[in-house]
């Protein structure tokens, strides 16, 4: 028998390939942590994180409170995290990160932990390491035998609106979003800025808006997405639960509230609006502020988010996998 193959021979064997290929499944999942929009806390829901999840790897997008207790939930250990990305700096987005670098710290990680952000991450990652010093140098109470000190296990990256990095095998990109109101070119947009990230992994590109308005930089950004991660806010069901948690807010503060709630988020049409002209394959919405919706009100969701965008759309819950 000839042991040469045949030129369609090795064309149908490549063709099975590639379509064995396209069938598999994707290696990477982004996982939503936390699905809850700040600043109050809800009961049912945590604040607002992400993982990127491949190969055994661990990629947070975003650390609010309970970050790491969800990872625990969600079955990703603490030292799969290779790099932390926070989109900006409110605390809503953040308030976990003292616990991820503490506990590394306790459990005596000594890798070097990047962690990218907006301008201002530096000031916010040193304080948090200054904070750990008493634990880190007092250790187990055991004469000697300090942990590491924690500012040797971690490094602060400060990204800029238009770049892209690479981090393992993704490339990151970077479009500063429209969450914050100041002045193109003023101290305050120099100092604060708000971040949306597209992740263009091997198999998939995610992007994730991040806290933002509506914004043609996030609609370049995310054009053609795999999966467009979008935040999204129902200003009826958020008002009512200020109101509940906040009765006595002097009407000054809920101007001021109002404001920002309805600039500086997306509303059911704006993320089906933004989708569409991205040409995105699939929308998850995230960062849910009025708390968790019922079955009817997530079935309206969906509905308003299609008239616009006819592609698959799903109102994410935590530890959802997608």
């Amino acid at each position: 028998m000839s042991a040469r193959i045949t030129c369609a021979a090795l064309s149908g064997v490549l063709a099975l390939l590639a379509t064995a290929a396209a069938a598999a499944p994707p290696r990477t999942a982004f996982v939503t942590l936390g699905t809850m929009g700040g600043p109050v806390p809800d009961g049912h829901r945590s604040q607002p994180a992400n993982a990127i999840v491949r190969d055994g790897k661990t990629y947070l997008v975003d650390t609010g409170d309970g970050t790491v207790e969800q990872m625990a939930r969600a079955g990703l250990p603490l030292p799969t995290v290779r790099a932390i990305f926070l989109s900006h700096l409110h605390v809503d987005h953040i308030g976990g990160l003292a616990a991820i670098l503490g506990l590394r710290n306790q459990t005596d990680a000594r890798d070097v932990l990047a962690i990218y952000g907006p301008p201002g991450t530096r000031e916010l990652v040193a304080g948090l390491i200054a904070g750990l010093q008493p634990s880190a140098k007092a250790g187990y109470g055991i004469p000697g035998k300090s942990w590491t000190p924690p500012e040797n296990t971690v490094s602060v990256i400060e990204l800029r609106d238009g770049e892209t990095i690479g981090v393992d095998d993704m490339k990151v990109g970077v479009a500063q979003n429209t969450h914050y109101d100041f002045a193109p070119g003023s101290v305050e947009d120099r100092n604060y800025k708000s971040f949306a990230l597209r992740f263009d992994l091997p198999d998939r590109s995610i992007a994730y808006t991040g806290d933002t308005g509506p914004s043609t930089a996030v609609e370049r950004l995310a054009s053609g997405a795999d999966l467009l991660v979008s935040e999204m806010i129902d200003m009826g069901t958020t008002m009512d639960r200020v109101a509940r948690t906040s009765p006595n807010m002097p009407a000054s503060v809920k101007a001021t509230m109002v404001q920002h709630l309805t600039t500086h988020h997306l509303t059911p049409e704006e993320v089906g609006a933004l989708a569409a002209r991205a040409k995105v394959k699939a929308v998850t919405v995230t960062h849910m502020a009025g708390g968790t919706p019922d079955a009817a009100r997530t079935r309206a969701y969906v509905a308003t988010i299609g008239k616009s965008f006819t592609g698959p759309v799903a109102i994410a819950n935590d530890l959802d996998r997608f």
